[in-house]
């Protein structure tokens, strides 16, 4: 039998970016857990086959999360049509990689608008309600590029950074209201989108000698932190970023 501390059986929780990839693997571990679950992204077509895929009570919400009339429309559909929310994974985020000196003006706006911006946009949204209500959880994907960078990625290593301390400042504005914001940061996760990094023999040597566990992390094994933060084991967690990356932020 688990604890009841980790119960969330019944939550409403929502998943920004989760039609594939960590925001589907974060998703399918809520809906396991017994939360009802809505997903958004902005293809509705993915969106419903991810769904169809889940177990229990899953909606759909397309919205982007980088315009703020879209955002603030989308919460309200989601509290109308299913239910107050309880619970905001802020998961959606793109990676571009390029020498700094050649990074293009447009996309570094593209990282700073999907990684940062739609995090303060939704998390603002759903947090209008949590804070009257006096409840809720904000989980932000951080990165192990919170903390530490590589050449190539100075701009998404700005915009993850900027997100710790954005969590960081959520949980002092709305602490005081019984909303508890935190961070996940994933170290470096097999996906479809690191496939390419995965299939460099020479860069998945590097990640595995530079981890202690010794291999790249799966996208299951983000669950249990976020089901941890999601429930009220973490009622008195507040503003912490929680590395899963297998060690490595912790070694040289």
């Amino acid at each position: 039998m688990s604890h009841p501390l980790f119960d969330i059986s019944g939550r409403t929780a929502l998943v920004t970016g989760s039609s594939r990839g960590i925001g589907l693997a974060l998703a399918r571990g809520l809906a396991e857990a017994g939360c009802t679950v809505v997903l958004n992204g902005r293809d509705a077509d993915r969106l419903e086959r991810a769904a169809a895929g889940l177990p229990g009570e899953v909606h759909t919400s397309v919205f982007d999360v980088t315009d703020g009339s879209s955002v603030d429309a989308g919460i309200a559909g989601i509290e109308d049509r299913v239910g107050p929310l309880d619970i905001l994974v802020n998961n959606a985020g793109v990676q571009l990689r390029a020498p700094l000196l050649e990074f293009a003006e447009s996309d570094w706006h593209r990282l700073l608008d999907t990684n940062l911006t739609s995090a303060f946009l939704v998390g603002r949204a759903a947090a209008r309600g949590m804070t009257q209500r006096g409840r809720g959880k904000i989980i932000n994907i951080c990165s192990l590029q919170s903390e530490v960078v590589r050449p190539g990625i100075a701009p998404y290593a700005a915009t993850k950074g900027a997100l710790k301390m954005l969590t960081k400042g959520m949980c002092a504005d709305w602490g005081p209201y019984g909303v508890q914001v935190n961070g996940l940061g994933p170290g470096y996760i097999e996906t479809e989108l690191t496939a390419p990094l995965v299939r460099d023999e020479e860069f998945s040597a590097w990640v595995r000698r530079r981890t202690p566990a010794g291999r790249w992390g799966r996208t299951e094994d983000l669950v249990g932190g976020v089901l941890f933060l999601a429930s009220p084991a973490a009622d008195f967690v507040g503003g912490q970023v929680l590395y899963v990356d297998g060690g490595m932020t912790s070694v040289l």
